[in-house]
């Protein structure tokens, strides 16, 4: 309430009324931050009081995840002009076909998880398994919903070759139909600079032909595969959705933001779906694969750009 309350007094001296924007964004926020934790808690007393089932558990606490996200953008909308557009020429998986899906997405930009994770929830009516960094467990809500519904938490110091590939590999072998597992192959945002250090980081291991590729990509992060692998090898069933996303990977830095506020360049998305039977199943060639889908993301990018 203060900040709405000092916001509104600066409202009158700032350009596009931004701090007014990112006020109501917030409160926004925390209002569904407090909705969920309240709902969370009377679901675990209503469970426990009932002996609800694992499935019932399941069920509301998606139905719960996917309302949250929804009112989230629905508020990023509105508030700061944060706007998705999925591009008409994108494969999605049939509706009609429940296989699990390994979907995995360009990391770029603020709220591109968010949207992501709310389209294969609400769109594509898909239970989502999310593989994230440790440090969103700071967020009440997300912690609550995220560790009910078996996600991965990844420490975001993680290196390529951990023990973290062999956690999402177990992930992958319990997906049931209906179920999507979420994956950022680059392991974190894009950014110029990261992309410079990782191209370093690639040199100094010896891995000359993959700093050769990563140069001539220049949208996308080097990718760290092992966890791909690692879940394409526990289950050979996955289909696979590769998506890419632009428009907001420019606005890298706080100050970039809050010149851009309010947003008028949309998120542009893009999907390509497989099915599990055109993916290959020898590392070798899925990392050619792999290697091959990221050029093409790298390419759809570039002619947006």
């Amino acid at each position: 309430m203060l900040v709405l309350v000092v916001a509104l007094v600066l409202a009158p001296f700032t350009s596009r009324r931004r701090v007014l924007r990112l006020a109501a964004l917030a409160a926004c926020y925390l209002a569904m931050e407090v909705s969920v934790l309240v709902i969370g808690t009377a679901l675990w007393l209503w469970r426990t009081a009932t002996r609800r089932s694992v499935e019932w558990w399941e069920e509301v606490n998606f139905s719960v995840l996917s309302r949250a996200l929804a009112g989230v953008l629905s508020a990023g909308r509105r508030t700061v002009g944060f706007e998705l557009i999925v591009d008409q020429k994108s494969t999605m998986p049939n509706s009609a076909d429940p296989a699990p899906l390994l979907v995995l997405c360009r990391h770029g930009g603020p709220g591109d998880s968010f949207a992501v994770a709310n389209l294969l929830l609400n769109s594509l009516q898909r239970r989502v398994r999310i593989v994230i960094k440790e440090t969103l467990q700071w967020d009440p809500a997300l912690d609550l919903l995220l560790n009910r519904l078996s996600a991965c938490f990844i420490p975001s110091r993680s290196h390529e070759g951990s023990d973290d590939a062999e956690s999402m590999g177990d992930l992958a072998r319990r997906l049931r139909s209906g179920d999507a597992l979420l994956l950022f192959p680059e392991g974190r945002n894009w950014t110029p600079a990261r992309r410079e250090r990782a191209i370093r980081y690639l040199r100094r291991r010896g891995k000359i032909e993959a700093a050769k590729v990563a140069e001539h990509l220049t949208h996308v992060l080097p990718l760290r595969p092992s966890g791909v692998l690692s879940c394409l090898a526990a289950r050979s069933d996955l289909a696979v959705v590769v998506i890419a996303h632009a428009g907001l990977d420019k606005l890298v830095t706080i100050g970039a933001v809050w010149q851009a506020l309010p947003i008028r360049v949309p998120m542009r998305l893009r999907a390509w779906s497989y099915a599990s039977e055109t993916v290959p199943r020898e590392p070798e060639a899925q990392m050619a694969w792999l290697t091959m889908e990221w050029a093409v993301v790298d390419e759809w990018i570039d002619l947006l750009a």
